[in-house]
């Protein structure tokens, strides 16, 4: 685990590049090192940016795109895979983990995602590689069917075929589940029992009470929802990674640049402080913000106005992404 020196997380961003006028892949790597953004998640192989990123030491999430799953079910595609996207940059760029999929719909395309996670694997098995890179994938919420309170979390049922033995690979290969989790989409879903402050870390005091556990903010509440689920679906104390979490800034209900910021500083402090959920205390939490820019190529209109950086490069409001190292900040 990659920690700050004050011995808390380091926050990661999500580097989507669904613009027309966004900075090379080479200038926006500077600017992560620029702004100490020590973690790195990526949604394909995109050549320009894993060589931006030789020899900086930021950990990456490396994306198999959701078009690519069928082929890897074929053992000798997945090593091809694995040696031109991953191999060939290794070690001067710093895989962690390989995000075989996103948000994959189990109706659609669910049958191909454990058999190109486990040809993956053994591939990087093959390079004795297995304990180093981490295989998994990205899942958001839709697959969870109970979700209040916490505690009762759980996949739903229609989902288990395909995520229990996602997760018991998981468990057996010692990797985590990638897991998209957005305070906001819940909030404006459900705005009549959901509170704007708990959403935004801004309660001052326990909203929800789950037995003894009070949430004070809809995160945690949330990814505690997931840890739950992973249990009832046979996965244990299988770590999560927040692959994807934040706010839009316009373009929806409740999308402005002050909720925004309130939410991404306030998330980017929670994880720094490493005190994990009331369900997991004291265990950090590897979270990602979504994103990088706004993506001016996306749609709907909301899905344009994440970015924590305009595209001229200038942040949309500070955020300290980790402790500076011996008091510097990273060049």
């Amino acid at each position: 685990m990659l920690y700050d020196k004050l011995g808390g997380e380091s926050v990661g961003v999500c580097y989507g590049m669904m613009g027309n006028n966004l900075p090379s892949q080479s200038d926006t790597i500077a600017l992560f090192r620029q702004n100490n953004i020590r973690r790195v998640r990526l949604y394909d192989p995109n050549q320009a940016a894993l060589n931006a990123l030789r020899n900086t030491g930021i950990e990456v999430i490396i994306g198999v795109p959701n078009t690519d799953l069928r082929s890897l079910t074929n053992p000798s595609s997945a090593r091809s895979w694995l040696q031109n996207n991953v191999l060939n940059y290794y070690p001067a760029v710093s895989f962690k983990y390989i995000a075989v999929g996103n948000e994959v719909s189990p109706s659609n395309g669910g049958d191909v995602v454990l058999p190109a996670m486990r040809n993956v694997y053994d591939a990087l098995r093959g390079a004795n590689l297995q304990d180093r890179i981490k295989v998994s994938t990205a899942i958001d919420m839709t697959l969870i069917g109970n979700s209040f309170p916490p505690s009762s979390g759980e996949f739903r049922g229609d989902v288990r075929w395909y995520i229990d033995p996602v997760i018991g690979f998981l468990t057996s290969t010692n990797s985590a589940l990638l897991a998209n989790i957005y305070p906001y989409f819940s909030y404006v879903d459900n705005p009549r029992d959901i509170s704007l402050s708990y959403a935004l870390f801004t309660s001052p005091s326990v909203v929800v009470w789950d037995g003894s556990r009070g949430y004070q903010n809809l995160f945690d509440a949330l990814l505690d929802v997931v840890y739950s689920a992973v249990e009832r679906s046979g996965g244990g104390s299988l770590p999560v990674v927040v692959s994807e979490s934040g706010w839009p800034s316009n373009g929806g209900n409740a999308a402005s640049f002050d909720n925004a910021r309130a939410f991404y500083t306030n998330l980017a402090s929670r994880v720094r402080e490493n005190r994990g959920t009331p369900k997991r205390p004291g265990r950090g939490v590897e979270t990602y913000l979504f994103a990088m820019f706004d993506e001016n190529q996306k749609s709907p209109e909301i899905e344009k106005n994440f970015g924590l950086f305009f595209p001229n490069k200038q942040p949309k409001f500070p955020i300290t992404f980790s402790a500076a190292r011996d008091g510097t900040a990273v060049e």
